[in-house]
């Protein structure tokens, strides 16, 4: 083998090998972004100009894009913290395939039967979620809940996290939805997905953003177990025709009638 051939062959694999990282680097931000050059390396175990150079190559492909942090506390003087988070056109090259053909169906759908049928196909697209997880959430912590079901919909490559929530509660985060362009038009496929959620949590949630609107992450609130305890355990209300309401539980209330 001449010298040139293997010259052009440790060329290719270098490439291949450099191709490789800089995926690892989108994948990683597509997941956990927005995130610094720093927390990049940390975990890629990449040196300080290997992460520069795979991000100025992604910033170049307008993979990725700048973003500044909010501190939140003020640290002196020094420049907020520049991260990087994943584009339209980044997220786009991890898409699932066959979004168009998917699109195409679900407007054939609408058109042919309504919009209830769309809802009702995306309900039954969640359904087997719910299914699978009802058997273990039984069996599950209310406390630990959220990560299970995190953790379930990264297996299904949504790349999901749970976190406590700054004014109580929790926040369950999907850095990645397969059916994100999908969703842009038919709502219905999150609106589905936000009421299998409340169900499989036993508990009330709310959608705060999602990443077919145009937001990074898709974010749903989760309300405390205890708040969804409480509202359970309060008595129904009756209202009569005069409008006063009388407490279900009073059985010493008589009505006569």
């Amino acid at each position: 083998m001449s010298k040139a051939v293997r010259h052009a062959g440790a060329r290719n694999t270098e490439a291949g090998a450099e191709q490789s990282t800089r995926a690892r680097v989108a994948r990683l931000i597509l997941e956990h972004g927005p995130i610094t050059a720093a927390a990049l390396g940390e975990r890629l175990g990449l040196t300080p100009a290997a992460v520069r150079r795979h991000l100025d190559a992604l910033l170049a492909d307008e993979m990725i894009e700048h973003r500044t942090a909010r501190p939140r506390v003020q640290r002196g003087r020094g420049r907020p913290a520049k991260l990087f988070a994943i584009t339209d056109a980044g997220r786009s090259a991890f898409e699932h395939a066959y979004d168009d053909l998917a699109g195409s169906a679900l407007r054939f759908l609408a058109e042919r039967m309504g919009e209830e049928a769309v809802a009702e196909f995306a309900r039954t697209q969640v359904a087997g979620l719910v299914q699978r997880l009802a058997g273990t959430m039984r069996e599950v912590p209310p406390d630990q809940r959220v990560r299970v079901l995190a953790e379930a919909l990264s297996a299904d490559g949504y790349a999901a996290s749970a976190s406590k929530a700054s004014l109580g509660g929790e926040q369950l985060c999907q850095h990645h939805c397969p059916v994100a362009h999908v969703a842009v038009a038919f709502p219905q496929l999150c609106e589905a997905e936000t009421e299998a959620f409340a169900q499989i949590l036993g508990t009330p949630v709310q959608r705060l953003a999602t990443i077919a609107h145009g937001d990074g992450v898709c974010t749903t609130h989760v309300s405390p177990h205890e708040l969804a305890g409480a509202r359970a355990r309060r008595p129904a209300r009756h209202t009569t025709n005069d409008d006063s309401s009388i407490d279900s539980n009073d059985s010493s209330k008589e009505t006569g009638r």
